[in-house]
């Protein structure tokens, strides 16, 4: 497992490299953050995770901002916020919206009376500015509501995993050790 991080993660002489990284270098170094352990690992997976689906903008940022802190691996935490990108974007919002509305509404109407309302708030919308505002700001609780479920729980599933992958990869890499040595 080491060895397929080594070939995505950047190393630490091309971060130290980096004009942008250049005034943190030294704090980079400082911390022990670039071990491949699987808490390191885990830590990142969670961070990245958690900031990919809860900040639309600059979650690469915040998450090795935090990675920093944490003691997690910084470029794990970088990469795991790809999870959300232009591509899985809208699926990503439209199911933390439907996630937010149904815990925010549990007791839901009908489904043809909910996109009824829908399509009146949108023809609101079309037609003057304080309607898109007031369609977005109904759009907004479930959203964020959501968007906050989607991060908690995608972090901690993210973690468990990579506990388990990695103890799981551990044991494999022992017993095929054990065969070898018994074959001698």
């Amino acid at each position: 497992m080491r060895k397929t991080l080594r070939r995505f993660l950047p190393t630490r002489d091309s971060l130290r490299r980096n004009r942008m990284l250049k005034p943190i270098a030294g704090w980079l170094e400082k911390h022990g953050n670039w071990r491949l352990d699987a808490q390191s690992v885990g830590r990142g997976v969670a961070l990245g995770l958690f900031f990919g689906f809860l900040i639309p903008v600059a979650q690469i940022v915040f998450a090795v901002i935090a990675a920093l802190f944490l003691r997690a691996n910084p470029p794990v935490a970088a990469l795991a916020t790809l999870v959300t990108n232009p591509f899985t974007f809208p699926f990503v919002y439209v199911l933390a919206h439907r996630i937010g509305k149904s815990v925010l509404e549990p007791v839901a109407g009908p489904i043809q009376q909910n996109a009824e309302q829908a399509q009146a708030q949108a023809q609101v919308a079309a037609e003057s500015v304080s309607g898109f505002i007031d369609w977005i700001t109904g759009i907004g609780a479930p959203l964020a509501t959501g968007l906050l479920i989607l991060a908690v729980g995608s972090a901690i599933l993210g973690y468990v995993l990579v506990l388990v992958i990695w103890r799981w990869n551990s044991l494999a890499r022992l017993r095929r050790f054990r065969r070898s040595r018994r074959a001698h």
